[in-house]
């Protein structure tokens, strides 16, 4: 993955299994879900982005939600856009920006991750569902792009410009950090 990169072996992966299916003379559903798949999963929706993927103090660099009491993926879908325009909204209301990353999720300066999941968990609400219930999060941390090999430590950057100090956290630190994380928030772990 390192040296190929995500994208690149998402595009392959897919082309590999339409080819698959189509010697098979199958739909892609049914070769992806087996012969008894008869309807699509819920979404997962990127609504935050931080990290490589967006211009912004934000280390961790995808924050997203996952509509898990959605009966199908039209009213997961629905719920989902119906956050994250609760989202843009409560970010204009605190004047932050509603600019996006690379991923399509918005793109504010904040403090810390702590503080995009509070805004986040704030819109779940603003949108009229309840957080564990019907909508869970999920994080794509990319701790990858946060290590730093010479000291064998995870930096954040972001973190640390916003606090005025440096931001280091050991793979113990950052093990507890997940879990106050999960802890505090509905994050699917």
């Amino acid at each position: 993955k390192s040296d190929l990169g995500a994208n690149a072996m998402l595009g392959v992966s897919m082309a590999a299994a339409r080819a698959a299916a189509g010697a098979l003379k199958m739909p892609l559903y049914s070769y992806l879900g087996g012969t008894n798949a008869k309807r699509l999963p819920v979404p997962m929706m990127n609504i935050m982005n931080g990290g490589r993927h967006a211009d912004n103090t934000i280390d961790i660099q995808e924050f997203m939600i996952m509509p898990v009491g959605a009966c199908c993926f039209s009213e997961g879908l629905r719920m989902c856009s119906e956050v994250y325009h609760s989202l843009k909204k409560l970010l204009k209301k605190h004047g932050c920006s509603t600019a996006v990353g690379d991923e399509g999720g918005f793109a504010p300066d904040l403090p810390d991750a702590k503080e995009a999941l509070r805004f986040i968990m704030d819109a779940v609400v603003e949108a009229g569902y309840k957080p564990r219930k019907d909508i869970m999060l999920a994080l794509d941390v990319a701790a990858t792009e946060l290590y730093e090999k010479t000291s064998k430590k995870y930096i954040f950057e972001g973190e640390s410009r916003m606090h005025g100090h440096k931001v280091v956290r050991s793979a113990e630190e950052l093990i507890d950090y997940y879990e106050e994380l999960t802890d505090e928030f509905p994050i699917i772990s």
